[in-house]
């Protein structure tokens, strides 16, 4: 894996600093070459860049390389936030080169990829870092041609004079260019004048990806390194008592056997930071088979673990002890929804609403655990030395867990040195850095460059988990089958799922939302589209109950709520647009022919969702042929703003659908006395390529609004469709996720 130039002078960060208070450098190299990337990897030299802006690099031959912040895991960052950059630098992007940057907060702004916030917060920051180093290059153009910078245009990487009949590349004025002050006031261009922005382009590491290319942390290595794999309680609830490494220490390959205490026990956490298991046997061997061999000779035994305090964002909680068990959660779950929860918001006067009704619709959703099952298991690299420690590592989030590794080991910030590794999948479970901390100590004790490695037993049964959830709604009814208030109460282990304010809140006159918890030891996490992955399902599942038991169209019902919601909203607190989600709605209506007499026979389902700054909805057809779901055909609409890359935003919408589909029939994580009854792929079923979909049409909302969101949104709404699908092929209301087991 390939480091990143990260070495830069004090001049180049005054420049940084200049800009949006930190975050810009361009670098300019004296070396070329005439294809990006075949010549720079058959230079005989090192590169000497001078800089400009941290994003962008150039040598005088005009080799363009423009660096990604954001780390990357399959959401295509690395393809979408370069083309911001380019767009307004003016470059042929298929002829530049792209490099995931290093961790370094004082030149790269929220290096962090989650909420679907990486385009969203980038849209101007990284325009301005491409804008403003073309206006450095025309500036020493109109320098060294003694030509007004106004009579000056450029295009794919070069400027001209029309006037004078002059032209050159960047390259050509790249050190003139580098001497200037960075500019102020920068003009960004108005979205009609995009030329890069909107148009398809292809991943820029996809050559490396099909040819198998060193890309991911399981890839790196380098000489003495050491494999590590930890023991750690079988249980939920357990911790360890002693243990006997005698055995394990003879096999083969074996260098120690020790323990680690992940976190200090009076450690605040922070953001992302989780104790899963806090005390851990650590194994460090030769080979990884040497150590998973070593592994299984230990003799350990665990206890029972009490009640723990636990103080995380300044806030203590108690972590109880005990063994806990999957039927003991749903009693539990259905026991503390008949006890009263937390109003978290009331619009008129439902429960006068409720004692008049003519007819009250009441049903109770709920959903289990689920684990993420990244492709590429967890690992990182670590090599501790003196009070410094360097990583290659798969992380979502390098500045949260920077600070969490500075605390535990004693160390300035400045002093961690974190080389960002493509991830095998992400979505949350990589937020959480707690093994780029036990890296880091077992490297410190062991004295030596170390890989951690975890089995996928070890994922799946090691935490992190979506947590599991119940959501009862309640509609009532007048005599005419006029829906008069809604209630909603929800809760789950060790959280709620509900948005209170989340639609059809701000529709209805009598309208409220109560939530509620139970606390847990199983540690949970942000699972793609936290919270709305399940509020979605059920959120939606009522809604075309609710428009059945009135008589009305699904879609139909829904955008009467939403014009109510945009011409006359209930409170003030709606976090949503309600013309906006009916645009989702309208385009999938269209777009799936939903009502069309050529469709009338099709078992199909319709769901639409708001999450994470960004419009969904889709439409799923389906058929279910002994015992088994077909999934013909989904159509997706999405409004996310300004579409940067649409073939990039149409791989992450398929791709949610496809995910969706999986966790609504399959996803299923259990618990007999703390121990997970799944710990790989042979009992923690996933969809398989022969159940996706047959086609999935994708299509985007035409506007000017910047980009909100786009690798959550897609993914809460699926549930919904394949839900109300179902009972369409079935006849059967289904209220209990994983659905794949209640179709025969």
């Amino acid at each position: 894996m390939k480091k990143t130039d990260n070495t830069y002078s004090r001049r180049s960060f005054l420049k940084v600093s200049s800009l949006s208070g930190g975050g810009f450098m361009l670098g300019i190299s004296w070396l070329a070459s005439a294809k990006p990337e075949e010549t720079l990897s058959a230079l005989n030299v090192e590169p000497i860049w001078q800089e400009l802006t941290s994003y962008i690099k150039i040598t005088p031959e005009n080799v363009i390389k423009i660096f990604s912040p954001n780390p990357e895991f399959g959401q295509n960052v690395m393809t979408s936030l370069p083309m911001l950059i380019a767009e307004e630098l003016d470059v042929d992007f298929k002829s530049i080169v792209v490099e995931q940057a290093s961790y370094n907060p004082a030149l790269f702004n929220r290096q962090f990829t989650g909420g679907s916030q990486s385009i969203r917060s980038a849209w101007k920051l990284l325009r301005t870092a491409g804008a403003s180093a073309r206006q450095m290059i025309l500036t020493a153009a109109s320098q060294a041609w003694n030509v007004p910078v106004s009579e000056l245009t450029t295009s794919k990487g070069q400027v001209k004079h029309a006037a004078s009949g002059k032209s050159g590349s960047y390259g050509s004025f790249s050190t003139a260019a580098s001497k200037l002050t960075v500019p102020k006031d920068i003009v960004l261009k108005a979205n009609k004048g995009f030329r890069l922005l909107g148009t398809p382009q292809k991943n820029v590491e996809g050559t490396k990806i099909v040819h198998g290319k060193p890309l991911f942390g399981m890839d790196y290595t380098e000489a003495g390194m050491l494999i590590a794999m930890t023991e750690r309680p079988p249980a939920f609830g357990m911790r360890l008592k002693l243990y006997d490494a005698t055995a394990a220490k003879k096999m083969p390959g074996i260098v120690d056997v020790f323990t680690i205490q992940v976190y200090e026990p009076t450690q605040k956490l922070a953001m992302f930071d989780t104790r899963s298991f806090n005390e851990v046997i650590a194994v460090v061997g030769k080979t990884t088979w040497d150590v998973m061999n070593a592994r299984k000779m230990l003799n350990v035994v665990w206890e029972n673990a009490p009640d723990t305090k636990e103080i995380m964002n300044n806030r203590e909680t108690i972590v109880p002890g005990g063994l806990e068990s999957t039927t003991k959660h749903y009693a539990d779950m259905l026991a503390m929804d008949k006890k009263p929860g937390q109003i978290q918001r009331k619009d008129g006067e439902p429960e006068k609403a409720f004692e008049a009704a003519k007819h009250v619709i009441e049903r109770t959703y709920t959903a289990p655990f689920l684990a993420h099952n990244i492709m590429e298991p967890t690992n990182t690299f670590a090599h501790f030395q003196g009070n410094k420690v360097r990583f290659v590592a798969p992380i979502q989030g390098p500045d949260f867990i920077a600070n969490t590794i500075a605390t535990r080991l004693g160390i300035p910030k400045e002093n961690i040195e974190i080389n960002l590794a493509r991830m095998g999948g992400g979505f949350g479970r990589r937020a959480y850095g707690h093994y780029m901390v036990e890296a880091a100590l077992i490297s410190k004790q062991a004295n030596a460059p170390i890989k951690l490695v975890y089995s996928r037993e070890d994922d799946v049964s090691g935490g992190i988990y979506r947590p599991t959830y119940q959501l009862t709604y309640r509609a009532a009814f007048d005599e005419n089958k006029r829906l008069t208030a809604m209630h909603i109460k929800g809760g789950g282990i060790p959280e709620s799922p509900l948005h209170a304010n989340r639609f059809p809140a701000g529709a209805l006159d009598n309208y409220m939302a109560e939530s509620w918890s139970i606390p847990s030891n199983i540690t949970v996490g942000a699972f793609r589209a936290p919270r709305s992955n399940f509020n979605a399902a059920a959120e939606q599942s009522f809604l075309d109950e609710i428009a059945e038991y009135m008589g009305k169209d699904p879609i139909a019902f829904r955008l009467e709520l939403l014009q109510r919601a945009k011409d006359n909203p209930v409170g003030k607190n709606n976090d949503y647009d309600a013309a906006r989600y009916m645009g989702v709605l309208e385009l999938v209506r269209d777009k799936s022919g939903w009502g069309k007499p050529e469709n009338a026979n099709k078992k199909r389902g319709v769901s639409a969702y708001f999450c994470h700054n960004s419009y969904a909805a889709q439409v799923i057809d389906l058929r279910v042929k002994d015992g088994q779901v077909i999934v013909d055909h989904v159509t997706s609409a999405v409004d996310c703003g300004v579409v940067v890359n649409p073939e990039g935003a149409k791989n992450m919408a398929e791709g949610a659908a496809i995910d969706g589909i999986g966790n609504a029939l399959f996803g299923n994580l259990t618990f007999t006395e703390g121990r997970t009854n799944q710990k790989n792929f042979d009992t923690y079923r996933m969809i398989r390529h022969n159940e996706a979909p047959k086609k999935i049409d994708v299509h985007f909302v035409a506007n000017e609004t910047d980009p909100t969101g786009l690798g959550e949104p897609p993914f809460p709404p699926i549930f919904g469709a394949m839900a109300n699908a179902l009972y369409k092929a079935t006849g059967k209301r289904l209220y209990k996720q994983p659905f794949g087991n209640q179709i025969g």
